[in-house]
């Protein structure tokens, strides 16, 4: 591995801290809310010398070796979860997949005591997605094990934001001062309130723009209240064709088929007209900005197929970034240098 500074370095702050009844900390990566800016570029510049080790020819370092990661997942996962096993996989760590379907909770079982037997067989990580919204800060409330998560309910996606500002970041060289419009399913969509949080923190303009049904006020003004708070800067656009005006960034979010049958939409072709990413829109936004989406994608509906995989398409780039943000993570959180277990305050 890698003995550089940009792998070695570390911050007590990075993640959510939880005290057990011993009295010893454990770190966690539960949401972006708990980042601070510096915590956030300490993950990017981590990220890329992760990277680097993706575009070896061999792809594995020892980092890791002797760790033992858990994915747990209660939601269907492509991306997320095979990027957490490719990521534990390449820093040579043992990696267990284990679904719902697999789980004792088939059975019966509750989340906490699946997760006290994974526990009991010395699991060093736990990655977890679930459809409740505060499964992971419940784990890391009651487990010793490190606890990252990788979607909760509608409440948080961090490691996708941490991506999504890589990417960004790689592409255009700074967040700092960038407009980013992220358009589409804002009430329910965990990626979106994750970015609220990553993007403000590193200085990004952020517009939102989508149905009034599907934009969260209440959560947006609830904090907009609170002095200084990052969100107080989040603009608020009914019209697409403003808020992609002069954008560096465009994020388009996955519309839910489900949030229709709720009647939260006509149709999806109403929506696909009235926000769909096209040519002709994209030509609003800056000559080279950047179309993202954080998968997976309804082509015709959220964007049309050709702007999808155009040239100003990064979705690809995305996912080749997902699985150095997640060695990343894990790397900080089980490891440090020359393999050293990361010693507990």
């Amino acid at each position: 591995m890698r003995s550089s500074s940009k792998l070695t370095r570390r911050t007590e702050s990075m993640t959510e801290e939880i005290r057990n009844n011993d009295g010893v900390s454990f770190k966690h990566v539960l949401d972006i809310d708990s980042f601070t800016r510096s915590d956030i570029e300490l993950v990017l510049e981590n990220t890329s010398a992760m990277e680097e080790v993706l575009n070896r020819n061999i792809k594995k370092v020892p980092a890791l070796r002797g760790k033992t990661i858990v994915t747990l997942f209660y939601e269907p996962s492509t991306r997320t979860r095979v990027s957490f096993e490719q990521a534990g996989k390449i820093l040579s760590a043992d990696v267990i997949n284990v679904t719902d379907s697999t789980s004792s909770s088939s059975k019966g079982e509750s989340l906490y005591n699946t997760v006290l037997t994974i526990q009991a067989m010395k699991a060093d990580i736990i990655v977890i997605r679930h459809h409740h919204s505060g499964a992971p800060h419940f784990l890391a409330r009651n487990l010793k094990s490190h606890v990252i998560n990788a979607g909760d309910g509608a409440h948080a996606h961090p490691t996708q934001s941490l991506l999504d500002l890589y990417t960004i970041k790689k592409r255009l060289g700074s967040i700092d001062g960038k407009k980013v419009t992220i358009i589409g399913d804002l009430l329910y969509s965990r990626v979106a309130r994750s970015n609220l949080w990553g993007l403000t923190k590193m200085g990004a303009r952020v517009v939102l723009c989508g149905p009034q049904t599907l934009i969260p006020n209440d959560f947006l003004n609830g904090h907009r209240k609170q002095e200084g708070h990052p969100f107080a800067s989040v603009e608020i656009e009914s019209s697409v064709e403003k808020a992609l005006d002069g954008a560096d960034v465009v994020m388009a979010l996955r519309l839910q088929r489900e949030r229709q049958q709720a009647g939260h939409l006509p149709s999806l072709r109403e929506y696909s007209q009235s926000y769909g990413i096209n040519s002709q829109r994209l030509k609003l936004a800056n000559k080279n900005a950047l179309l993202m989406h954080p998968g997976p994608m309804n082509e015709g509906v959220e964007i049309e197929p050709d702007v999808a995989h155009g040239n100003q398409s990064v979705i690809e780039d995305q996912v080749t970034g997902g699985v150095a943000v997640r060695m990343s993570l894990l790397y900080t959180l089980a490891a440090g240098s020359d393999n050293e277990i990361l010693p507990r305050p």
